[in-house]
C-alpha cells in the first residue's frame, strides 16, 4: 500500500486545478446563463471544499493511538471521505439535477457562448492535468489490475474518492461543452438542460460507487487481497509455524491490523514460544511496514477455527 504522501499530492493537484475552474466556470455561468456551466461551476465549487474535507480526514487519522482508541485513528479518513460522497450527491448531483430540471420549462437563449467555450476547454485542459497526476499515483500502486479493479479493491479511500472526483469532473466538462456546443448550433436551449441533467446523473452515479465502496471500509474491511495472500505466503514459510490456523487483518487507514493464530513448531518452553513469536512479528513488521498491530495466538487446536475466503 502506497504511503499517504502520494495521496497529498494528488489532492493538492486537485484543490488547485478545481478551484482555478470554479472561479473560471463562475465568471461563464453568470455572463452566459448557462445552467450547465452553474451547474458545473457548484461541481468545482463541492470539489474543492471535498478536498479540505480530504486533507482534514489524513490529519485527524495521522493522530497517535490513544487508551480510548488503542488502535489509533486510521479509520477517521472514512468518514471524512463519507462525507465528500454525500457532498458529491447533494451538492453536486443534486443540485444539477434541480438546475437542469429547472433549464427545461426556461427558453432563454445562452448569452456569449464562446465564452462558456473557452472556460470548459480550459477547464478541460487544467482538469486533465489533475487527472493525470491522480493517474501517477494511482499506477504506482494498482500493478497490472484494471482500474476498475483497482477502484474496487484498493484500500487508500483517498485515492479512490481523488480519482472518482477527478474522474466525473473530466466527463462532465466534456458533456458540458457538448451541451454548449449543440446549444449554439441549434439555437435550443433545450440541449443546456439536457447536458446539466446528465452532468447530475453522473455525479449521483459516481458519488453512489464511492460511498459503497466507503462503507465497506467504514464497517470493517480486510486489507488488499493481494497483501492478505503475501502476509499467509510469509506466515506459511515461517520455519517456526507448523501449521497456521487463522490469519484475519482489518485496514485502519494507512494502517493494518493482523491476528495470527498457528501451531508452532519445535518449542514446547513458554520463553521459547515468546522468543519465537516476538521473531516473526519483528520480521512481519520490517517485510510489511504498513502492519502496525499484530497479536499472536499460539495454540495446538483448531477449534474456533474461522474460514476467511480471499478473493
Amino acid at each position: 500500500m502506497s504511503g499517504k504522501g502520494n495521496s497529498i499530492r494528488a489532492i493538492f493537484f486537485a484543490l488547485g486545478a478545481n478551484f482555478a475552474i470554479f472561479v473560471a466556470k463562475l465568471s461563464a455561468a453568470l455572463t452566459t446563463g448557462s445552467g450547465a456551466m452553474l451547474a458545473e461551476a457548484v461541481h468545482s465549487l463541492a470539489d474543492c471544499g471535498n478536498q479540505v474535507l480530504l486533507l482534514f480526514g489524513i490529519r485527524q487519522a495521522g493522530k497517535p493511538a490513544t487508551a480510548e482508541h488503542p488502535l489509533g485513528h486510521g479509520k477517521a479518513i472514512y468518514f471524512w471521505s463519507f462525507l465528500v460522497a454525500l457532498m458529491l450527491f447533494s451538492v453536486g448531483g443534486m443540485f444539477s439535477v434541480y438546475e437542469g430540471w429547472h433549464k427545461l420549462s426556461s427558453s432563454e437563449p445562452l448569452r456569449s457562448p464562446w465564452i462558456a467555450i473557452g472556460v470548459l476547454v480550459f477547464s478541460i485542459v487544467v482538469e486533465g492535468i489533475s487527472m493525470r497526476a491522480c493517474l501517477v499515483e494511482v499506477n504506482k500502486v494498482r500493478g497490472k489490475r484494471s482500474l476498475w479493479h483497482w477502484f474496487r479493491n484498493s484500500r487508500q479511500v483517498e485515492l479512490v474518492v481523488i480519482f472518482g472526483e477527478d474522474l466525473a469532473a473530466l466527463v462532465g466538462l466534456v458533456l458540458a461543452l457538448f451541451a454548449v456546443g449543440l446549444t449554439m448550433w441549434t439555437g435550443n436551449p433545450l440541449w443546456d438542460a439536457i447536458g446539466t441533467l446528465a452532468i447530475g446523473a453522473l455525479l449521483i452515479i459516481v458519488a453512489i460507487l464511492i460511498s459503497i465502496e466507503v462503507k465497506s471500509m467504514l464497517i470493517g474491511q480486510s486489507v488488499d487481497p493481494q497483501l492478505s495472500r503475501d502476509l499467509r505466503g510469509f506466515l506459511e514459510e515461517r520455519p517456526e509455524i507448523d501449521e497456521l490456523y487463522n490469519l484475519i487483518t482489518l485496514q485502519l487507514g494507512n494502517d493494518v491490523m493482523v491476528s495470527i493464530k498457528a501451531r508452532m513448531r519445535g518449542e514446547e518452553s513458554a520463553i521459547g514460544l515468546i522468543g519465537q513469536i516476538n521473531a516473526i512479528e519483528h520480521e512481519l513488521k520490517q517485510r510489511f511496514p504498513e502492519v502496525r498491530f499484530s497479536f499472536f495466538e499460539p495454540d495446538v487446536d483448531d477449534a474456533n477455527h474461522v474460514e476467511i475466503v480471499v478473493q
